[in-house]
């Protein structure tokens, strides 16, 4: 199979390429409301009912006719006859006529005849008759009923991104059950000999699995599902087997490691074995510049540098624009800001550079703990952006302008 097979492009062409080689996730599954938060809604939510489906009492009180205290105070209380009363979930059928009232409940149906709704604190809470000590005027008091939603109107439209309040507006309307997007199913596979898993002795020369849990993790937390999480080495003919094994059943592989030039970056052969379409490698950025895309069986297969620090911001430049190509959801969509430096970064960038930082409204800081390298992962604990640093910058001054991609 041939391939595009580019080589030291801008960041830019690489998320274009990328994007423009993926199509988004059409497939839809019906699931629970109570599992529905944070999925992309396939369907238009309809309205079945009225919200609410009668009229009602937005309060402890008694239902009656305005008419019927007019002038009514604390000094000339009017007296109502009780014909009832009716408790939350409950109704009447009695209808009110002149000078008579009916005991409710916050959120109880209102009986036919009244028009308002006066609170119980502003009686004697008489039981047979009650004393009313204020006036209250036509419709005050008076929850009507779809004058929250009218039945037949759309609630919430296809392609929202579902939220606690929608949910909550949903199972308003009696729905158990809605449609949603399929969530991308994702293989991740961290390369290197070198690469331990947890909870085991750290033998000489060896470092603890970080990149593979860090980025499930964040796939996690922007809707995918993880199908695949494996240490795998640096065995060119294992890797391309895994990917075989489970090319049909997933949307995207990401790998971190074995993506530069040394004898052990095997990503390479591993693109060969497949026969895969290499697109391109190598990106004019630091840090992830040997990050590697490739299309196999026309699904994805975006390659990170495996330092901690290149994986996690390469994932977010370019792995989370793919994410958001597949699945449309709008909190994945790229958003950069203006901001004023609020510390100095002395360091010359010859090219184009990314490092981490926290941005708080309009103004952004470097980490004050570590440092800036690739390697580093714990001094970005608490970072929410990256300062894109454009080439053949010398420094950045504190009071400079900066852009930056929050994350």
């Amino acid at each position: 199979m041939g391939g595009i097979n580019m080589v030291g492009i801008e960041l830019e062409l690489a998320v274009k390429l990328i994007c423009d080689s993926v199509k988004a996730i059409d497939e839809v599954e019906e699931i629970s409301i109570e599992n529905a938060r944070g999925r992309i809604l396939a369907e238009d939510i309809i309205a079945p009912i009225n919200q609410p489906p009668f009229d009602r009492s937005p309060l402890d009180g008694y239902a009656l006719r305005s008419e019927d205290i007019k002038g009514a105070s604390k000094q000339n209380p009017v007296k109502l006859k009780v014909i009832d009363e009716i408790l939350a979930g409950g109704y009447t059928h009695k209808k009110l006529g002149k000078n008579e009232a009916v005991i409710v409940m916050t959120g109880s149906k209102l009986p036919k005849g009244c028009d308002c709704v006066i609170r119980q604190e502003s009686t004697d809470y008489g039981m047979d008759t009650v004393k009313i000590y204020e006036e209250v005027k036509h419709h005050q008091n008076y929850c009507f009923e779809g004058e929250d939603i009218q039945k037949g109107s759309r609630l919430i439209q296809k392609g929202e991104k579902i939220s606690n309040i929608h949910i909550g507006v949903i199972a308003s309307m009696g729905y158990e059950n809605i449609k949603v997007i399929r969530r991308p199913k994702v293989a991740l596979i961290s390369t290197g000999d070198e690469v331990v898993c947890g909870g085991k002795s750290l033998a000489e020369g060896k470092i603890y699995d970080s990149n593979r849990r860090m980025i499930a993790s964040r796939l996690e937390e922007l809707g995918c599902e993880v199908v695949m999480a494996e240490v795998l080495g640096d065995d060119e003919n294992l890797i391309a087997n895994e990917i075989k094994k489970i090319i049909d059943i997933i949307d995207v592989v990401f790998t971190t490691g074995g993506v530069s030039v040394g004898k052990k970056d095997i990503m390479h052969e591993v693109i060969k074995v497949l026969n895969a379409k290499k697109i391109f490698w190598r990106v004019n950025m630091k840090p992830g510049t040997p990050a590697i895309y490739a299309l196999y069986q026309n699904k994805p297969l975006l390659c990170l540098s495996g330092n901690p620090f290149a994986a996690a911001a390469t994932f977010e430049l370019m792995g989370k624009p793919l994410l958001y190509k597949l699945l449309k959801d709008p909190d994945l969509k790229e958003e950069k800001k203006q901001a004023i430096l609020q510390d100095d970064f002395l360091k010359a960038s010859r090219g184009r550079r990314f490092i981490r930082a926290i941005y708080d409204d309009g103004e952004v800081y470097l980490p004050k703990n570590g440092g800036h390298s690739s390697g580093m992962l714990s001094s970005m604990i608490g970072c929410n952006c990256l300062v894109d640093i454009k080439p053949g910058t010398l420094a950045l001054n504190k009071g400079q302008k900066v852009e930056v991609v929050l994350l």
